[in-house]
């Protein structure tokens, strides 16, 4: 008797062309099939069980992270981020790092970001022509770019920002194709696997010695200068863990390369879909422009944009953990090697827990606060993400931004469904917008 869960007898090349493909059909087909739990075979990759139900999401995220190990399954990510990367660490690693880092992102200090990200914002929305098509993906990567290269690495105008702008985007631009990722997910040596490790190479070595030179620099700052800095290079630089150890020129390395992978696609993506689903929906669109009329910064009504977006939307459709060892999730023994995949894009389409699951209704986070294991953008557990509360900060002002300064229509006439770009799933058109007028700035206090 097969000790998994059950799920679709394809072969593994049909299942890995449909979840490429046609993911969000393929997840829903074996949801409606199987139920909360499925296994799903893919081609170099273990068997992979999909959980739904918040009470198997509550035993995934609680369970002993040596048994459950996240590191392990992100191993595809290695040669983009670096083995150094917290996102492919377990156990004391990853305990260490994580700790060195979160200071980083506490609350407060992410808070004090803000004005910085708004005048980008401002800067960003008086560029866009009016009355003729913009394409918002591409003007939020551009945004979320200079964000990360100003507000996260602190580097600022000059020649050195325009060779970091330049780097990181070529770098963006090749991990953002689908076809290299593919290749790089081939297990075996073969010349297209090569060919890909060799093109990535090329690109993240010169953005690797860019940031090397800005953290010699940053370190040679007289020690006052550098408490002064608030960008969050200049924090991790002052990092010390329990015994006054710091992080390594390589971990520092590895670490700045995740944030900008993580948070600059991620958040463009968000944004775009905000603005498309808000066009959709008019009545949700005035009651923001209303809100931020009374409160330029937003309040409870952007916080719940915000999170429905992130709900109907999610960036990224699932996480995975690995099995070191046989783990026992609702009853059912799963073997050492399993990977288990919590389902972000399932869990927020529940009926159950979000009544008309489909519909864009922000006011469902008014009636009842994001829950724990109901709401999952972020991951869960010890391993969500570290910059979930800059992600956020980003989102709610970028976009508080562009419905206070302009009126937009959209492009064209029918909803944008979702489109599989690179990792993240983003809006098929790009969220294409015309600015039909600019709207008189709004002080922000």
């Amino acid at each position: 008797m097969d000790p998994l869960p059950p799920g679709p007898r394809l072969p593994r090349a049909a299942q890995t062309l449909r979840w490429i493909v046609r993911p969000t059909a393929f997840m829903e087909e074996q949801a409606r099939r199987f139920g909360d739990t499925f296994t799903v075979r893919l081609l170099n990759s273990p068997p992979m069980v999909f959980v739904s139900d918040p009470e198997a999401l509550r035993e995934v995220f609680t369970a002993d992270p040596g048994v459950l190990r996240a590191g392990v399954a992100n191993q595809l990510l290695e040669p983009v981020l670096g083995a150094n990367s917290l996102l492919l660490l377990d156990g004391e690693r990853h305990l260490r790092q994580r700790r060195l880092m979160l200071p980083s992102f506490h609350g407060e200090r992410i808070a004090r970001l803000r004005g910085a990200i708004e005048a980008l914002a401002v800067r960003e929305v008086a560029s866009w022509p009016l009355g003729e098509p913009l394409a918002l993906m591409s003007r939020m990567q551009a945004l979320t770019l200079e964000a990360i290269a100003r507000v996260v690495f602190g580097v600022e105008e000059g020649a050195r920002l325009e060779l970091l702008r330049a780097r990181l985007r070529e770098l963006l631009d090749w991990s953002a194709d689908r076809r290299r990722l593919i290749a790089l997910a081939l297990a075996s040596a073969t010349p297209l696997r090569a060919r890909s490790l060799g093109g990535l190479r090329a690109v993240l070595r010169p953005v690797h010695e860019l940031l090397d030179a800005e953290a010699r620099d940053r370190r040679a700052l007289p020690p006052a200068a550098l408490a002064a800095r608030e960008d969050v290079l200049s924090l991790l630089l002052q990092a010390r863990d329990e015994q006054g150890g710091a992080l390594t020129d390589a971990e520092l390395r590895d670490e700045l390369v995740t944030l900008l992978i993580a948070g600059h696609e991620t958040t463009a993506t968000a944004l775009a879909w905000a603005v498309e689903r808000l066009l959709r929906h008019p009545a949700a669109l005035r009651r923001l422009r209303d809100e931020l009329a009374e409160q330029p910064a937003g309040g409870d009504w952007l916080d719940a944009v915000a999170k429905e977006t992130l709900r109907l939307r999610p960036i990224l459709p699932i996480v995975a953990r690995w099995a070191a060892e046989p783990f026992e999730l609702r009853g059912r023994t799963l073997p050492a090697g399993t990977e288990i995949a919590p389902c972000i894009y399932l869990t927020h389409r529940r009926p159950d827990l979000y009544p008309d699951p489909h519909a864009f209704r922000p006011e469902r986070f008014l009636e009842r606060p994001a829950g724990t294991y109901t709401w999952l953008p972020f991951g869960g557990g010890p391993r969500r993400c570290l910059g979930a509360s800059f992600a956020l900060l980003e989102l709610k002002t970028v976009l508080a931004t562009i419905v206070r300064e302009t009126e937009l229509r959209p492009a064209r006439p029918a909803p944008e469904r979702i489109r599989r770009h690179a990792i993240t799933w983003a809006p098929e058109a790009g969220a294409a917008v015309v600015v039909a007028r600019r709207r008189p700035a709004l002080s922000v206090v």
